[in-house]
């Protein structure tokens, strides 16, 4: 039970590019679940912003800084195959 309280805490997603979009906005991957070779799902811990800023990517209204977006996705990229 305990476990799955915490897991509620955790925004979980496959998607790469929206979690390097988060990166760039001062969010951190606290985890890599790469249970599944061909799928690494990405956990970030949630916070009052959160929800409001994936609507925002989603609705393609998110701005981040180019440079820093291909930078984060690079970095989450090596965290998943040289992990």
């Amino acid at each position: 039970m305990k476990k799955l309280l915490q897991e509620k805490n955790y925004f979980k997603s496959p998607d790469i590019a929206l979690c390097s979009a988060l990166c760039c906005l001062g969010y951190e991957i606290e985890a890599i679940n790469k249970q599944n070779p061909a799928r690494a799902i990405f956990s970030i811990k949630k916070d009052e912003q959160l929800d409001e800023l994936i609507q925002l990517y989603f609705t393609h209204q998110l701005k981040v800084e180019p440079l820093s977006f291909f930078n984060a996705l690079r970095e989450i990229k090596t965290r998943v195959y040289n992990a």
